[in-house]
């Protein structure tokens, strides 16, 4: 191949690159991953998965026993595993797996930060289309599963607008209850 053609063909990629990178530009790094908060919530959502042995929707001793077995801890006392299952108000769905979390991570991140990431989404403060976020979690960063969305709407049920409450949900997350 001639040198001025190897020539032509790299400025053509030059160029075609630098075009790849002014349409770029525009875009917040924050498309990427939608919120702060997300890697937080999909770590919870694995973690029920996973927990959540016999996929009932609910993490009971037996689901416990099994998690602890499949981490190798096969000796694990009744009586440990009892004292686990009383950490939690009633039965341990998606919700108060949730909140036993955010108990556990709070002043991991402060309140006002993670709404601040939400509302980089929603500055004029009318809401977040449940439909939006559904589309952001499942396309962007670390994507969430179909069972993984239903689990988090479940917990956090869009409003009569479609709009989920994020700031319930960030309440949840930092301070391991709903607000009142």
């Amino acid at each position: 191949m001639p040198l001025s053609h190897q020539r032509r063909e790299k400025e053509k990629g030059t160029k075609a690159l630098g075009r790849r990178r002014e349409a770029l530009k525009p875009w917040p790094r924050l498309t990427i991953l939608p919120f702060p908060v997300l890697p937080a919530l999909l770590l919870c959502s694995q973690a029920f998965t996973i927990m959540d042995q016999n996929r009932d929707g609910f993490i009971d001793k037996a689901d416990l026993r099994d998690t602890f077995a499949a981490l190798g801890r096969l000796n694990v006392k009744n009586e440990e595993i009892d004292e686990m299952i009383k950490e939690a108000p009633g039965p341990i769905n998606f919700t108060v797996f949730l909140t036993m979390f955010g108990e556990k991570l709070k002043g991991a991140d402060p309140e006002e930060t993670i709404l601040n990431a939400f509302k980089v989404f929603d500055p004029e403060g009318k809401g977040l289309k449940s439909a939006y976020i559904k589309e952001m979690l499942m396309t962007q960063g670390e994507r969430f599963s179909q069972e993984e969305i239903d689990q988090m709407f479940a917990a956090f049920p869009p409003d009569m607008s479609g709009n989920l409450d994020y700031k319930n949900l960030v309440h949840v997350i930092t301070h391991g209850e709903e607000k009142d």
